[in-house]
């Protein structure tokens, strides 16, 4: 996990950039190595287990308050033991480096 990434703060994305190419993405994830490439390289996802539902549910509350703090959300699907968070900025219809500072907050969030 990459402490660079967790110490920086979202930047509004308005929708005039373009989005990071797969290349450019690849290459993001190797400070986030948990994550991986998905929707063509236009999100990165990863997947998260916990010993019983009260634990993903905190997890993805804690989630929730981050995303709402940065500004940035996922998309997040959870059940019992289990969370799947999807990164992407939807303005873009791709990945922005707030994706991955935003998988590295993740990161910093999940049950060691």
């Amino acid at each position: 996990m990459s402490d660079e990434l967790q110490s920086r703060t979202c930047t509004p994305c308005r929708g005039d950039v373009p989005p990071l190419t797969k290349a450019q993405a690849q290459r993001q994830l190797a400070q986030t190595p948990a994550w991986t490439l998905s929707d063509d390289g236009r999100c990165i996802e990863r997947s998260f287990t916990f010993g019983n539902f009260k634990d993903a549910m905190s997890f993805v509350a804690k989630l929730g308050d981050l995303a709402e703090t940065e500004g940035h959300h996922p998309d997040i699907c959870f059940g019992w033991g289990w969370a799947r968070v999807t990164w992407q900025t939807k303005k873009i219809n791709g990945l922005h480096d707030n994706d991955f500072i935003m998988a590295a907050k993740t990161d910093g969030l999940a049950p060691r």
